[in-house]
């Protein structure tokens, strides 16, 4: 038996790793595929042509990529047309955005599919070999594949690689607003990433019920689907848009998005580059696009359409498990009424007693509060140790995957030995209380977060191994970890999934995964006679894996630190300072803030917009430069009604990329900006930010303002250039090779400020 239990060990361990190892495939190299494959390698080929220089709107390697794209697709033997046109979006952030479009006939009337990823890259530094040229590649090697089928598809199939992704979803509602293709498309598949590696998730963007399309995309079987209903609701909480919400929201089109998430610290930095891209990932992104462009191509999209909403979840060989929303309660009942029976089943065998199962709920609730509680400052004690961490603002850390593999072997090292402590009581009275905080959970889930519903599932399997217990003395150790098999697969991927999606702030839902995930294996641990073996065994890992992260917790070439660095010429006072958002600096941006400050209000650019909220740490006075200032006209002045009409001219004097705006807190009756209105649901939400204007060509910024006439408006114009270090007029040094620019805010920059009044 104790040899049977250890090869049932190590079958659970192949099992965890197989949760993993499952989820994509492994790149092998394939340049001489067959022409009706989809290549690996043929598409690196894309990536690496198109991350050869930052190419956000307005860069120079901008119309560089959107070259190249053309020259590709024309290569393929399609007719490229080009759309070009001012747009704000939602977040008021205008931009000119020129949108690459292409078109494969159909031999039918119907709905088209639509393939959509981004060309544009993040300003200003960041290469975009995985976010998006992956997603570029991926179409392109797609699309190629599929023309040497030789054959008609029976819906049009349109290619949109759209532009200004990155400042506001700005080509994709360009498209969806104006382009007449728009109202014939009846499905999206968006490719799209937020990192450089890992599996790609699908995630499903519908106004209505996702039943048809959960349908539709198993019958297309692609053969490695990562996805679950859960996701997909954290998903529709964040503020993590991408183009394919543009088509939702404004276009109700349905569609799927193809999106990778791990190694987020390389997400809009410099280091999103050919060499990091992981292959596994990019062939992945290949086996979604293959399968559901043959099934779509040919598939009704005029009906998918349903009020009827789908639970799932992908398990290894069974690929995506999905039931319809009405078998959450019925299935919930089924294990209730399952545990009432087998309760009453233990007591009536005496296997269970009453004090045996209380007592099991107090190594359950120590190991969950322990675990919780460790997860949840884990964060805060990690940036207290390393403070250059709090400089990644990703949230996630070079050495992150070996944070959460130190903290799972401590959450398993803390199960291990309270269960051992509590040894003498009998495992079936141990397995009462998982069960009921498990019933406890999917019962609250049930109810606030449907997504998640399938967390019944894998409790079937416990509920299974408490009768098993109930009715023999030493179950088969491989039938208890049989049983195990569906939380292993579910649950695993898990403890990786939250502090890699979502930063290493979540943390905890690593440690209470772990913990909830022990105590659905409990039926086999329960075994164990050593338990505090493998509780030693754990804490051994956690110590090694702990050592391994920091000796890996330094930055250099390889693990360049994010730094950051402005020269701000304030034109009212005719004042010049230099600024950083860095909580620690480096001996590169260091040395022009000796005099440092730590405050921002003399420069007022707290309001300055960032994804993070980061405002200014230090600033120090600095040399004032001839730096031309905007000039900004009066066109307009009058008063119509109730209404003041305000429309200025702002005219660059050198060359610049970004013009923001920020206004008086009260509330606008209209703006427009380059003749492009802003929307009425930001101008009522906004708070001082008015517009930014991503310039390209220098062109100028035209602002119609109409607002109550009694009101005092206050503007305050922030113009910017990203040429701090390579300006003639400064002897900014390159950065080291240690460092690497500070991703989402504004870096390397020259900005002037100037503030007008209007009474």
């Amino acid at each position: 038996m104790k040899f049977s239990r250890t090869l049932a060990l190590l079958f659970l361990l192949l099992a965890v790793y197989w949760s993993y190892k499952s989820l994509m495939p492994t790149y092998k190299a394939d340049l001489e595929a067959e022409p009706g494959s989809f290549a690996t390698d043929r598409a690196l080929v894309h990536v690496k042509n198109l991350s050869k220089e930052p190419h956000a709107v307005g860069f120079p390697g901008h119309a560089n990529a959107r070259s190249y794209v053309i020259s590709e697709l024309k290569k393929l033997g399609l007719e490229t047309t080009l759309q070009e046109g001012y747009t704000a979006g939602d977040w008021a952030n205008l931009s000119k955005a020129t949108n690459i479009l292409a078109r494969i006939e159909g031999s039918e009337q119907g709905k088209a599919l639509l393939l959509l990823s981004h060309y544009d890259s993040s300003p200003h530094s960041s290469l975009g070999a995985s976010d998006a040229g992956s997603g570029v590649a991926t179409i392109l090697e797609g699309i190629r594949a599929f023309l040497a089928e030789i054959r008609t598809p029976k819906n049009d199939i349109i290619i949109l690689i759209s532009d200004a992704e990155e400042l506001g979803l700005n080509g994709a509602d360009l498209f969806v607003k104006n382009h007449p293709w728009a109202k014939e498309v009846g499905l999206v598949l968006n490719f799209e990433a937020r990192g450089s590696g890992g599996p790609s998730y699908m995630l499903i963007e519908t106004n209505q019920g996702n039943g048809t399309l959960i349908k539709e995309f198993t019958a297309a079987n692609p053969e490695y689907p990562v996805a679950n209903s859960l996701a997909y609701s954290i998903y529709k909480m964040l503020p993590n848009d991408t183009d394919l919400t543009v088509f939702r929201e404004d276009g109700d089109i349905e569609g799927f998005n193809f999106a990778f998430i791990d190694d987020h610290y390389d997400y809009h930095t410099v280091l999103d580059n050919y060499e990091r891209l992981d292959r596994n990932t990019l062939a992945h992104q290949g086996s979604y696009l293959m399968p559901l462009l043959r099934y779509f191509s040919d598939a009704d999209l005029n009906n998918l359409k349903t009020n009827e909403d789908y639970i799932y979840f992908n398990l290894p060989y069974f690929k995506l498990v999905s039931y319809p929303f009405s078998w959450i309660w019925p299935m919930f009942a089924i294990a209730l009424i399952a545990f009432i029976i087998l309760l009453i089943m233990g007591l009536k065998k005496q296997r269970l007693g009453m004090s045996g199962m209380l007592k099991g709920f107090v190594p359950l609730l120590l190991s969950l509060i322990i675990n919780g509680l460790v997860g949840f400052f884990s964060w805060k004690a990690i940036q207290w140790w390393y403070p250059g961490f709090g400089d990644m603002l990703h949230g996630f850390t070079y050495n992150g995957h070996l944070y959460i593999m130190s903290f799972a072997m401590l959450s398993l090292a803390v199960c291990f030995w309270f269960y051992h402590k509590f040894r003498k009581i009998s495992v079936p009275e141990l397995l009462i209380a998982p069960i009921f905080v498990w019933l406890l959970i999917c019962g609250l889930v049930s109810v606030y977060l449907q997504g998640a519903s399938f967390f019944v599932v894998p409790l079937f399997g416990l509920l299974v191994a408490l009768m098993v217990t109930i009715n023999q003395e030493e179950p088969n150790p491989f039938l208890l970890v049989f049983l195990a098999l569906p939380a292993i697969f579910v649950y695993s991927p898990f403890i990786k999934m939250f502090p890699v999606g979502l930063g290493l702030k979540m943390m905890v839902a690593a440690t209470v995964f772990t913990t909830l995930l022990f105590v659905l294996v409990l039926p086999f641990f329960g075994q164990l006679k050593n338990r505090n073996r493998m509780a030693y065994l754990a804490m051994f890992l956690f110590f090694v894996f702990s050592i391994s992260a920091h000796i890996k917790s330094d930055f250099n070439e390889k693990r360049p630190k994010p730094s950051s660095l402005l020269y701000v010429y304030n034109a009212d006072n005719d004042s010049a300072a230099w600024a950083t958002y860095d909580k620690q600096l480096i001996g590169w941006n260091g040395q022009f803030l000796k005099d440092k400050a730590k405050t921002s209000e003399s420069t007022g650019f707290k309001t300055l917009a960032s994804k993070y909220g980061s405002g200014f740490t230090y600033t120090s006075e600095a040399p004032k430069k001839d730096i031309a200032v905007p000039w900004i006209d009066t066109v307009k002045d009058t008063v119509i009604g109730d209404n003041r009409i305000l429309e200025l001219c702002v005219t660059p004097k050198r060359k610049v990329n970004r013009l923001d705006v920020y206004a008086s807190s009260f509330e606008f009756s209209a703006v427009k900006v380059n003749s492009i209105p802003l929307s009425d649901d930001f101008l009522k939400k906004r708070r001082k930010k008015l517009v930014t204007h991503y310039i390209s060509n220098n062109d100028y910024t035209e602002l119609e303002m109409s607002f109550p006439k009694d009101s005092v408006l206050e503007l305050t114009f922030y113009e910017s250039s990203n040429d701090l270090l390579n300006n003639p007029d400064f002897t900014v040094p390159q950065r080291p090779a240690t460092s690497i620019p500070m991703p989402f805010v504004l870096n390397d920059a020259i900005l002037v400020t100037k503030s007008l009044r209007f009474e």
